[in-house]
């Protein structure tokens, strides 16, 4: 039984295509589109708008493409540090070769690579290197002088003026990055001023999805959006400039609002004309309130998200790497919703399979763990750790079983393959315990589908997993975590950890 969708896709990337084309004719024909969020694999806006495409932006892209150039920023910082996308759990440098692949799989030219407040930073400047030896240009922007308070100096040849100019030869040129505080609204303002130094009329836009403008400040579409950017401590507000300029009612998020009068200025400054615009909405391009079709299926996704968050934050924290203010906010959020962390219908099916495990003591290290997906059918299947295997790694064997129609009494790893694998991992590798994390049990599946028959059938029955829900009663182990990010499910977990041991070996 497929899930219900609220959201139309189609509708959503017509009218959104044509409101960018809009703005092209009203800037002459050169606009530069910063795009906020993911470019690609904006899992986020596909679990809160069910039927939205992930990859929805690309495939605008892709029809635009005779019309568009792309600039890709990264700032600086977020390389020298090693930032991390989490739900790839890669580096924002990685994640930015990646975009540049998948860019070019898409048949979209990637015009060149900025890497933003650049002041010299060692891993900055290798990354340019291996960039520049690959064929990418690349250009560095350093922080722009004067900003924020000093406009006559930012709109200067010491501010935006310092900078590079990029040619671009397409009206359109999207700005993007692989996170936020990549730079791309610096980019753009220096594009525009270059461009009208040089007597080219051109003007910046907003490719925005969240917060959704048209829908009210407090439906739980919005608020998922303040949940996924709690730790960046965003606000959802009315923006007053659009009230005022227009008596219409929109929700901007608090940056974008606070930002509008600076931005205003260095705009009008650089065109040295009044801004078309009257309000940080104004600017943005956003048709994704139009696409929504069944209100109450999106508000059911948008709520089951703000747990989702809610459960990351929880385990973040317990990581030391969030603090208590961002959980106690999305505690907020549900409690105002009227929500808690068992409305997640597989939250409470691991907790009593932890529970069963403590019972039969086939618990690890001390400690025992459970775990319950639910499938596309709505029915719910969970597992246990044992001295054998984690939590997950039952988990998905179960669910392989049960999707399979294989009984549950059948072993689809034989003792052959799970005793020389706990050989290697504790007398060979030395490591502290045999159990098979769900990556080891994955690579065991498969090698048993070789000559097993019911194996076989529980390989092809994994891709039957991707985007279905899954909780564990610990946080996920390295192996556990990579395991089921390969499979695509949408994971939480509690805030506790699999073993009492601080460091796994």
């Amino acid at each position: 039984m497929p899930k219900a969708i609220g959201f139309d896709n189609e509708k959503y990337l017509k009218e959104q295509s044509a409101a960018i084309q809009e703005r092209v004719r009203t800037f002459g024909n050169k606009l530069y589109l910063e795009f906020g969020g993911k470019l690609l694999y904006d899992y986020h806006a596909a679990r809160v708008l069910p039927g939205f495409d992930p990859n929805v932006k690309m495939r605008l892209l892709q029809q635009l493409r005779e019309q568009t150039d792309v600039l890709l920023c990264i700032y600086a910082g977020d390389i020298e540090r090693k930032k991390v996308r989490a739900d790839f759990g890669i580096t924002y440098d990685v994640d930015a070769l990646k975009l540049i692949d998948d860019l070019s799989a898409w048949g979209i030219a990637l015009r060149a690579v900025i890497i933003t407040r650049f002041a010299g930073q060692t891993a900055a400047r290798a990354f340019q290197n291996k960039l520049e030896r690959r064929g990418v240009r690349v250009f560095t922007h350093s922080f722009t002088k004067g900003y924020p308070t000093e406009i006559d100096t930012i709109v200067s040849d010491e501010g935006y003026g310092a900078n590079d100019y990029i040619e671009t030869a397409k009206p359109i040129v999207v700005v993007t990055g692989p996170g936020p505080g990549s730079g791309k609204l610096a980019t753009c303002l220096s594009q525009l001023y270059h461009e009208h130094r040089r007597g080219v009329s051109s003007g910046y836009a907003k490719f925005e999805t969240f917060p959704i403008w048209n829908l009210p400040l407090n439906h739980p579409v919005n608020i998922a959006y303040e949940a996924a950017t709690a730790d960046l401590k965003d606000i959802n507000l009315i923006d007053h400039f659009h009230l005022e300029a227009h008596d219409v009612k929109a929700v901007n998020y608090n940056r974008d609002i606070e930002a509008f009068p600076l931005l205003r200025r260095i705009l009008e400054k650089i065109t040295e004309n009044p801004l078309v615009y009257h309000s940080p909405t104004d600017m943005g391009v956003n048709r994704a309130g139009f696409g929504i079709f069944d209100d109450r299926v999106v508000r059911e996704a948008a709520v089951q998200e703000i747990i989702r968050r809610f459960f990351r934050y929880q385990c973040e924290y317990a990581m030391g790497v969030a603090d208590k203010d961002t959980v106690e906010r999305l505690r907020l959020f549900m409690e105002n919703l009227g929500v808690s962390e068992e409305n997640r219908p597989v939250v409470r099916p691991a907790r009593e399979a932890a529970q069963a495990a403590q019972h039969c003591g086939k618990g690890h290290s001390g400690i025992f763990c459970g775990a319950a997906i639910e499938l596309a059918d709505g029915s719910i299947v969970t597992g246990k750790n044992s001295p054998l295997l984690h939590a997950a790694s039952s988990l998905i064997l179960n669910a392989a079983k049960r999707l399979a129609g294989i009984p549950d009494s059948m072993h689809l790893l034989p003792p052959s393959i799970t005793e020389s694998l706990g050989h290697l991992k504790k007398d060979v590798l030395k490591g502290r315990e045999v159990s098979l994390n769900l990556d080891e049990t994955l690579i065991a599946l498969g090698i048993s589908a070789s000559n097993n028959p019911a194996a076989q059938a529980a390989v092809e029955k994994l891709s039957d997993l991707r985007n279905c829900e899954v909780h564990i009663t610990h946080m996920p182990t390295p192996g556990d975590e990579a395991g089921l990010r390969k499979l695509g499910v949408n994971l939480t977990s509690d805030p506790g950890y699999s073993t009492h041991t601080l460091f796994a070996g």
